[in-house]
């Protein structure tokens, strides 16, 4: 298993440090980047001492809807999701392929990891997809509960 390349605490991940390390991948950074913000997304890194590594947040306002890794070569993007989303998954639009990958994923607790690499800028497609659906899980969870608890919010 591969594990984090930006492991040096006193150098943040700017844009050069990330094309230099990410190599041909970059423009696909560059492209989840602008599509991220385009969707009305921040991308948030921090050094986190129990890994050892920067790591950045895909947030929408507070909420946390990904966490981004960049390895040599390449970054992935994963969001977790619980038992409740295994039917709606089904029918999102990403590759089969990661789908499949998702399905055989065991839980760690209750939640379970669905991972998109990116080498490519084809490949953002599937990442932003798998991060709104996330977006619009979470918002709906929130709208039920509301109405469930006789909250007027939304």
């Amino acid at each position: 298993m591969e594990l984090p390349i930006l492991k040096d605490k006193n150098i943040f991940p700017t844009n050069e440090v990330l094309a230099d390390v990410l190599e041909a991948s970059f423009p696909a950074f560059e492209a989840f980047s602008a599509s991220a913000e385009a969707a009305g997304l921040t991308l948030e890194w921090n050094y986190y001492n129990d890994g050892k590594a920067w790591l950045c947040k895909v947030l929408s306002k507070k909420k946390n809807l990904a966490w981004l890794v960049v390895y040599q070569n390449y970054f992935r993007t994963t969001s977790y999701f619980t038992e409740k989303h295994l039917d709606r998954i089904a029918d999102m639009e990403i590759t089969e392929s990661i789908k499949e990958e998702f399905y055989r994923t065991k839980p760690s607790g209750k939640l379970i990891p669905m991972s998109v690499v990116i080498t490519e800028k084809e490949q953002v497609k599937d990442a932003l997809s798998m991060i709104l659906f996330k977006k619009s899980s979470t918002l709906f969870s929130f709208s039920f509960t509301n109405v469930m608890n006789g909250s007027k919010k939304s």
